[in-house]
């Protein structure tokens, strides 16, 4: 019999996630100030910053921790375990109102996805909660995953975007994660994410890497402009650097109003392409503009 994917309840946007913050679900006083940190997005961790006998407290304290992190209006993700027994503890904690997403380690499959929408489903049924809200992050943590991201990337409509997991990844292969191995996995990862409509997050480096803030701009800048829309952090300092280079310069604001206001003046003259500052201007040039505008500040949304 032909498997059914339930459908969502009401269509859910894409999110703009330029920072997730990672942080210690067991550790209070990180969670408390989680908030201020002024990232998109706030990871609640359940998997590897928070020791296996702290683990079940965390659970018990995810309700009031999913309050505390998201206070400011920033989306609230929780990252599960990938083994069995903690991951059906994990799901019967993190499943509820104001929780966004969930974040699923080691992901190697379609297979597994599918398994885990099918209970957090169930879930949602059981609780009386929007059918289909709670979104999946997974993280290509190892080569065997590098295989199946396409039919990883397409599982679930609750799949909302992909990330390489350089740390793991780069153990897994017996490297470390340096930029001529995470290269070709994290391109592998924003194709197939771009493919399906996905956010492809990350860049090319270590993410433990947050002492050396230019080089980490550096890095993020350049993963911008490769098509990453952002990334995960492990500590504070890197939100900052994150938003700022996941996010236009005013320089590219501008070009794309003019670029965009030159479109709408060659439409009116029967023109799909034209030049503008000596070079040639048509509809892929065009659609990078309005990304960029829509990338922009609230004020710059209305093209």
């Amino acid at each position: 019999m032909k498997n059914t994917v339930p459908a969502l309840e009401s269509p859910i946007s894409v999110p703009r996630w330029r920072s997730l913050l990672f942080v210690p679900s067991h550790v209070p006083r990180f969670v408390e100030a989680a908030h201020e940190r002024g990232a998109d997005g706030i990871i609640l961790d359940l998997e590897d910053s928070v020791p296996q006998d702290q683990k079940g407290e965390s659970r018990r304290q995810l309700s009031a921790s999913v309050a505390k992190v998201g206070r400011m209006g920033a989306y609230v993700l929780v990252r599960v375990n990938r083994g069995l027994r903690a991951l059906a503890a994990d799901l019967d904690a993190a499943v509820m109102a104001g929780v966004d997403a969930l974040v699923l380690p080691k992901t190697d499959s379609a297979a597994w996805v599918t398994e885990i929408a099918d209970a957090v489903s169930e879930l949602e049924r059981e609780r009386n909660l929007a059918l289909g809200r709670i979104r999946f992050l997974a993280q290509i943590e190892t080569p065997a995953a590098l295989q199946s991201l396409s039919a990883i990337a397409s599982a679930h409509p609750r799949m909302v975007a992909m990330a390489l997991g350089p740390e793991d990844f780069s153990a897994s292969v017996g490297g470390a994660p340096e930029f001529d191995l995470l290269l070709t996995p994290n391109l592998s990862v924003l194709f197939a994410a771009r493919a399906a409509g996905l956010l492809p997050l990350g860049f090319i480096g270590s993410i433990g890497e947050f002492s050396d803030n230019e080089k980490l701009r550096e890095a993020a800048t350049h993963a911008r402009r490769l098509g990453f829309a952002g990334a995960l952090a492990i500590h504070p300092t890197q939100v900052a650097i994150f938003n700022e280079a996941f996010s236009p310069s005013a320089q590219e604001l501008e070009w794309a109003h003019r670029v965009v206001a030159a479109q709408t003046d060659s439409s009116a003259r029967g023109r799909g392409a034209f030049a503008l500052d000596g070079k040639m201007v048509d509809a892929p040039v065009i659609r990078r503009a309005r990304e960029i505008i829509a990338l922009g500040p609230q004020a710059e949304l209305d093209v």
